[in-house]
């Protein structure tokens, strides 16, 4: 069982693209953090998460507190933490005069055209809005900000390509356009995944855990069956190790252990449930593997601070105040 495949069949995903720009030195493109672009891209949205794409020429990468970097064609940046960065053709260039994000943002993608005439760039901006659990059991353990080369991989070069025509049909009179940007940059995303585990870049957090031997087929078999009454020493004996290497291999990758792992995996699966569906809470207690409601309440109370049924109330009250 694949415990990435599961976390994103499990939970919901949604992103676009938002912004394509061509640019020619000197420039400098400041981008906010996500929780101030986030309202204007996903206003619904837990979490956002934002990656630039860079399609033509390179750029340097600043962040506050961060060594400046280069990114350079065919190379995806993510922001795990949302912080707010700036691209621009060199270091320390100030940014063109911000315009109002609801004005930019309300076209998707906006296109951005500007610089001194130097040599060009080009990069498109997208976004993933998830549930905040989601991002934070996933993207723990990075840095502020990944660089991945997407040409090296297999599916890469075919992303690009997609994108690059989605991008074109955008503002086309053809039907489904923006349907068609948003499932790429789901893929995108999912593929920015993939390769940052088959790396091993990482040396903890989830993602690193996955390209574990020993805690990424525990983390398979968490998944597999989250709803199994597990304990350490059968989650060990299924992946054929002791209880004490699991304990102390999965302790010192992923943070916590493997059994508090599980209920905040079954937390995660409860709550897109309670999101997403009209089950009771009876019926997603035993989805998620607990015998009654008060201990599933219980144990979800303890995870996002109210009990499930208010939690769900509270869900549909945002819902209509965003709407």
């Amino acid at each position: 069982m694949d415990a990435l495949d599961e976390i994103l069949k499990s939970v919901q995903i949604s992103g676009t693209f938002f912004v394509s720009g061509r640019f020619t030195a000197p420039w400098c493109y400041q981008s906010p953090c996500a929780s101030v672009a986030a309202p204007f891209l996903e206003p619904k949205a837990e979490n956002v998460i934002i990656f630039h794409l860079i399609t033509e020429g390179e750029c340097v990468v600043e962040m506050a507190g961060q060594e400046p970097f280069v990114a350079k064609e065919g190379e995806v940046v993510i922001f795990p933490k949302g912080d707010a960065h700036r691209m621009a053709s060199a270091a320390g260039i100030c940014p063109a005069k911000s315009s109002n994000l609801s004005r930019l943002l309300a076209h998707k993608p906006c296109r951005l055209s500007y610089g001194g005439g130097g040599p060009r760039t080009r990069l498109v901006c997208g976004y993933l809005a998830c549930d905040a659990g989601l991002a934070r059991l996933l993207l723990s353990g990075l840095p502020p900000a990944v660089r991945l080369d997407m040409r090296t991989t297999p599916a890469g070069t075919w992303l690009e390509s997609s994108i690059s025509y989605a991008l074109s049909e955008a503002r086309s009179p053809r039907a489904g356009g923006s349907s068609v940007m948003s499932r790429l940059a789901e893929v995108l995303f999912i593929e920015i995944l993939r390769q940052y585990a088959c790396t091993g870049a990482g040396r903890i957090g989830w993602l690193a855990g996955l390209s574990d031997r020993t805690v990424g087929k525990a983390l398979n078999a968490l998944h597999g069956n989250p709803s199994r009454d597990w304990t350490l020493e059968e989650l060990a004996r299924s992946i054929g190790s002791s209880r004490t290497v699991l304990a102390d291999r999965f302790q010192k990758i992923m943070g916590i252990s493997p059994m508090l792992y599980l209920t905040q995996w079954r937390m995660l699966i409860a709550a897109n449930m309670l999101r997403r569906t009209t089950a009771s809470l009876t019926n997603i207690a035993e989805e998620v593997g607990y015998q009654n409601d008060t201990s599933f309440s219980r144990a979800f109370r303890r995870e996002y601070g109210v009990p499930p049924a208010a939690w769900r109330r509270s869900l549909s009250d945002r819902h209509k105040s965003a709407a």
